[in-house]
């Protein structure tokens, strides 16, 4: 079942919040279109069953009620007789950070039965600033924690059109100074402490290295960027070849930046445009991306900015996954490949910086 339609001009124009690059012919762009691997066409294929409407044709109110990737997740697991539950071995507190215009929701992620004083990561969940929520994106910081016996703290943050940029970007440098202030409380080494986001959110834990740096805050040991929003720049490999892929497609890239951004001088921003900022000083950085998926160009982009800032980088592109994958470790092998990798980089910091 085929859940995107044709993009018409009129979707395309949508792009014009970044650059415009044109109508192109849909059956040349599914003839570029990479193919996904078996795991990910399972899931692929259940959440085509739960009948998404197109969220660039919605309101943002009707955007946040439709089935989620992670709810496509749920079914294949049912599908295979299996729970959809929480991972055993970590616990859960619900709690509030003082955001920038008010208090925010916050997940706070602990590993049973570990001693001594652990790493922190602060996770910034995705959503293009505009849907979403931590509910969503659980299974990330569930896994981590559990994989790195870590205190992971997913922080929640405001999202257009009701607060748009830069709301979420002022929320984040809150949420990290809040952790740095709250470390030791949870039993956590505030001298670990790493940043990691997905898409929008793999834009905003950047954002906060940048921020951290230029603020005299303490600097995150590392940072672990998972197919970040990086460049306005829409005229690129992927968003071409995956200008129809799925869950995320380029017109529902040109409504995010619609519903979350003022347009204008805001897409010249580097808090959005992040191969145009500064990069150098930026603590060792993982950048994973997804073969499928419009934002794969972006990743490329930060990681020969980067390089050329001096910044140590280290990336991977996941080929036959899909944008979303990272989070599907229960059913997509590719993601259990891709937190290996993120768990081992994330260690290797940790264990540099750990405390005498």
């Amino acid at each position: 079942m085929n859940i995107i339609p044709s993009m018409s001009c009129a979707s395309i124009a949508l792009l014009g919040a970044f650059m415009t690059t044109g109508c192109t012919n849909r059956d040349d762009d599914i003839a570029r279109l990479p193919k996904a691997d078996a795991d990910m066409q399972k899931v692929l294929d259940a959440l085509a069953g739960l009948d998404p409407k197109p969220v660039e044709f919605l309101t943002p109110a009707q955007a946040r009620l439709q089935p989620s990737p992670a709810d496509a997740v749920r079914a294949v697991l049912q599908q295979q007789g299996l729970s959809g539950s929480a991972e055993p071995g970590v616990s859960i507190q619900e709690t509030t950070y003082p955001g920038a215009a008010g208090p925010q929701k916050a997940r706070i992620y602990q590993p049973s039965g570990i001693s001594g004083t652990k790493p922190i990561l602060v996770y910034f969940r995705g959503g293009g600033w505009v849907i979403a929520s931590l509910d969503i994106y659980e299974a990330t910081p569930v896994s981590l924690a559990k994989q790195l016996n870590a205190v992971v703290v997913s922080v929640d943050y405001r999202m257009g059109p009701e607060a748009k940029f830069p709301a979420a970007h002022d929320d984040s440098i809150a949420a990290y100074r809040w952790v740095l202030e709250n470390a030791v409380a949870w039993g956590g080494d505030s001298k670990r402490i790493a940043v990691a986001g997905e898409s929008a959110g793999g834009n905003l834990a950047a954002y906060v290295s940048i921020a951290a740096r230029d603020q005299g805050l303490p600097m995150p040991v590392h940072q672990l960027l998972i197919y970040p929003v990086a460049s306005t720049n829409t005229d690129s490999p992927s968003y071409h070849d995956c200008a129809q892929a799925k869950p995320l497609n380029a017109a529902m890239m040109g409504w995010f930046v619609k519903n979350a951004t003022n347009g204008g001088t805001d897409l010249t921003d580097t808090r959005l445009n992040l191969i145009a900022a500064n990069l150098r000083g930026l603590p060792p950085t993982t950048i994973i991306s997804a073969e499928i998926d419009p934002l794969r160009s972006d990743g490329d982009f930060l990681f020969k900015s980067m390089t050329a800032a001096g910044v140590p980088v280290e990336h991977r592109v996941y080929q036959g996954a899909t944008h979303e994958f990272f989070g599907m470790a229960a059913v997509v092998g590719k993601a259990r490949e891709a937190q290996e990798f993120a768990v081992k980089r994330l260690n290797e910091a940790f264990e540099y910086r750990t405390s005498p």
